[in-house]
């Protein structure tokens, strides 16, 4: 009975892990070296994250620093920075790529809080559904007098419960998030 609950309490903890993954990834004004961390480059015909072909730091709350650990890489680090999606623009200043933070404009601010907001729906759903799975394998125990139907509510409660909890902190995720875009 309490590997039901056990169970969804982990795949719930991971949709709100993965969440925050995400949200990291929604860039705002200010610079942070995470935002770089999901950048695929490609090293000598294989795809390597950037942060393990160079140094990544962050210089002032606007620029970001990039010192790759070879000097042949860093025209493949710049152009692939300059063609992710992020809208960042490097320039090369001795062995050091730097890349200053744009600011963003309040309907880009507004895009990206929408995006928040998607995201947070998303883990939201996945959650339910990890709710729904759970009730669904404690009816069938009922069923099958696994456990009594006085244990299937208890356990029905016990992971709306969690349901309940984890929904309040993407709520709490989504809010931050949304806080720190809206900080100019």
């Amino acid at each position: 009975m309490s590997d039901v609950t056990e169970n969804a309490k982990e795949r719930m903890q991971k949709s709100v892990d993965s969440l925050k993954l995400d949200l990291s990834k929604i860039r705002t004004g200010r610079a942070h070296a995470g935002i770089l961390d999901h950048l695929s480059i490609d090293y000598y015909g294989s795809q390597t994250l950037l942060t393990q072909l160079a140094n990544v730091t962050v210089a002032d709350a606007t620029t970001i620093n990039i010192q790759p650990y070879e000097k042949t890489m860093m025209q493949t680090i710049e152009k692939a920075i300059r063609e992710s999606d992020m809208g960042l623009n490097p320039a090369t200043s001795g062995e050091i790529i730097r890349i200053p933070m744009p600011a963003l404009t309040e309907e880009r601010r507004r895009d990206l809080i929408k995006v928040v907001k998607s995201e947070g729906e998303n883990s939201k759903i996945s959650i339910r559904n990890i709710r729904r799975d759970s009730n669904e394998t404690s009816k069938k125990m009922s069923k099958e007098k696994e456990i009594s139907e006085d244990d299937e509510r208890g356990m029905q409660e016990t992971v709306q419960k969690i349901t309940d909890d984890f929904i309040v902190e993407v709520d709490r995720l989504i809010d931050a998030k949304e806080k720190d875009l809206l900080v100019i």
